[in-house]
């Protein structure tokens, strides 16, 4: 049998359903996806996947001075915000 999380078509759908977080199911998990391809940039989506496993790395990035960095948490947080909208 195959895992769920390689069955997972992207990488921030593959990230969440590793996390080990409650609630990180198929269906909130394929939401977030659905939400990523539609606000995130593939590079964007790599990026910020990194985050279910080492949550501190977001709060590394979000407490950069870096432009690029900022410019990266503006585009994070608008995919927070819509996801929040789309997959309660």
């Amino acid at each position: 049998m195959v895992p769920a999380a390689a069955q997972a078509g992207g990488v921030i759908e593959r990230g969440c359903l590793k996390s080990p977080r409650p609630g990180a199911g198929r269906a909130l998990c394929a939401c977030l996806q659905q939400v990523a391809d539609a606000t995130l940039s593939a590079s964007q989506q790599r990026r910020g996947a990194a985050f279910f496993a080492d949550p501190h790395k977001s709060q590394t990035v979000k407490a950069s001075d870096r432009p690029a960095d900022d410019r990266f948490w503006a585009k994070w947080e608008a995919f927070a915000a819509a996801a929040v909208t789309h997959c309660q």
